[in-house]
């Protein structure tokens, strides 16, 4: 047996034995994106935005650290009320306030930034790996399906290109769904954190 017959043999084998794993991934992969657009769903009914108190408590905050009032300041922080990400931010971030801890709060907003980042990336990392996992189950099942094809097995080529297509759907179904989240909660948050850029502005700025 020649060397480029070995290999063949050896890369055909391993390409085979991936096609069950491939398949359960896509399906898991479809699970997990209808679980994020549930998600997606529950936080679209939960936003709210109010600009007029965001502005008005930050002006109140920014009136009593002028004063030296940090114990008000800290509370007109606390009746904060936006989105989930700011409000969390503004409810860690009055204890720091309270205390004077001004670096502490600096640093809350990146985590906050971070936490941000860390949810995009499950929905980016479903839209990557779908693509990938449909295209593998595409081309996996192509090489039975044209020897069944050669050998006049259309038993087998009917089987191996329905194996192919659905993968297909599946991996480009899950990915659609995860884009579509990607894009919408990256501009959720880019207002999150323009939001709380906000907060964190009107208390180094006076303080």
């Amino acid at each position: 047996m020649s060397m480029m017959n070995l290999l063949s043999g050896m890369m055909n084998v391993f390409s085979s034995a991936l096609l069950i794993p491939v398949m359960l991934l896509l399906t898991l992969l479809v699970f997990l994106a209808l679980i994020q657009l549930g998600e997606f769903l529950s936080e679209y009914t939960k936003r709210h935005r109010d600009w007029n108190n965001l502005e008005s408590n930050c002006k109140k905050i920014e009136h009593d650290i002028q004063n030296s009032d940090f114990s008000e300041a800290s509370r007109n922080l606390n009746n904060i009320k936006q989105n989930y990400m700011v409000t969390s931010f503004a409810r860690d971030a009055a204890k720091y306030l309270e205390e004077r801890h001004i670096p502490a709060i600096e640093r809350l907003s990146q985590e906050y930034e971070i936490k941000m980042a860390k949810r995009l990336e499950q929905t980016k990392i479903t839209s990557t790996v779908g693509p990938m996992l449909g295209l593998m189950g595409t081309l996996i099942p192509l090489g039975p399906a044209l020897i069944g094809l050669s050998q006049g097995d259309l038993e087998t080529l009917a089987q191996n290109l329905m194996i192919a297509f659905a993968t297909t759907v599946v991996g480009l179904f899950s990915a659609g769904i995860a884009y579509v989240l990607t894009q919408v909660r990256r501009r959720w948050y880019w207002e999150d954190m323009s939001d709380i850029d906000y907060i964190l502005d009107t208390i180094e700025e006076k303080s």
